[in-house]
């Protein structure tokens, strides 16, 4: 059958939606408002450059594992006790310095390694809690005790999570975690169970030098862009989203209250050390430490960027567990910070 699809049309379906929507979101708001259009593309640019690193870091490493046959190792180190890998994991990502975005190609090419997902869902969630800088901006911020308790509540959240998913993935769920095309190409690798040996040095073999730019660059297009429409987001939340409006939606104290901040941590956080300043300044007007403790939990694990970026990674059952245990460690850790002061 001769192929009669105009050439225009064949090219534009090539074209990724994301791409397309991004781009007109970008003329609408240059149209509507110019100088938050201007912003919006410097803060977007800056926050790449920020992640730039790690970005290519777990690209580089993910097109080498796949290039080498190395992922076939690397799976192979995560087998065993799975309990085991969740509490290092937990404790591992409370020490990482990843935001909640910046965490996303790190766990993209754990899931296309083959390596469990409970590890990697408890690594998920605690890495954007804290890091070693953001220990010491808390202490200097809320004090030592908001931080020692904000690192605890991370590694807890991390383990809520690890061993929550490695109970659901013993009652048949999470088969495939990672959407279709991410983990064959799109973001990774599906050759973690072929036979192939490893070859280290992998350019001396054309076929596998071949798959190392091949993989690099599909990692780099599917992870850039969704990371790009994500801090562009965060920029508009940024400068549509007042401080003093989020305060005036989490002042207070109580469960419910406890309850409310955690929700609305979900879309009104900005990131890890903007949310210091403005729930000190909400202590300092009366509200309890308890909800400023959950707002900052909930936040820096779900907020609408980072959520975006896992809504493009794993599958919709994966994404909802993601965000329930998020939400209910905030809410449960938030409330126990009342014992704990």
């Amino acid at each position: 059958m001769v192929d009669v699809t105009l050439p225009g049309r064949r090219a534009l379906s090539k074209i990724d939606p994301v791409a397309i929507v991004a781009l007109i979101a970008v003329l609408l708001l240059a149209a509507v408002a110019p100088s938050q259009a201007a912003e919006s593309l410097r803060f977007t640019l800056r926050a790449l450059i920020g992640v730039a690193p790690f970005l290519l870091l777990s690209i580089g490493v993910a097109a080498y594992a796949k290039a080498s046959g190395a992922e076939r190792l690397i799976a192979k180190a995560f087998t065993g006790n799975v309990g085991r890998m969740v509490v290092f994991a937990a404790l591992m990502g409370a020490l990482a310095p990843f935001c909640s975005c910046g965490v996303i190609p790190v766990i993209a090419a754990l899931l296309a390694m083959g390596v469990p997902l409970a590890p990697v869902m408890a690594f998920w969630l605690a890495s954007p809690l804290m890091d070693p800088s953001m220990f010491f901006v808390t202490t200097g911020t809320l004090g030592l005790d908001f931080a020692v308790y904000k690192t605890f509540a991370a590694v807890s959240v991390g383990l809520l999570g690890g061993f929550g998913t490695l109970l659901l993935m013993r009652a048949g769920f999470f088969a495939d975690p990672l959407r279709e095309g991410v983990g064959n190409g799109g973001c990774g690798s599906a050759s973690v169970r072929s036979g192939k040996d490893v070859v280290w040095a992998f350019w001396k073999e054309t076929e596998r030098r071949a798959i190392f730019p091949k993989t690099a660059l599909s990692n780099g297009l599917f992870l850039g862009k969704w990371l790009t429409v994500a801090f562009l987001l965060e920029s508009l939340m940024v400068a549509y989203l007042p401080a003093e409006t989020v305060g005036a939606w989490i002042g207070g104290s109580g469960w419910l209250t406890v309850a409310g901040a955690t929700l609305v941590g979900i879309p009104a956080y900005l990131n890890g050390y903007a949310a210091l300043p403005l729930v000190a300044g909400l202590i300092e007007q009366g509200m309890a430490p308890t909800t400023g403790m959950a707002f900052l939990l909930a936040g820096g694990v779900s907020s609408i960027p980072a959520a975006i970026a896992v809504w493009a990674l794993a599958r919709p059952p994966v994404f909802a567990a993601y965000l329930g245990f998020a939400t209910l460690g905030a809410f449960t850790l938030g409330l126990g910070f009342g014992a704990f002061a």
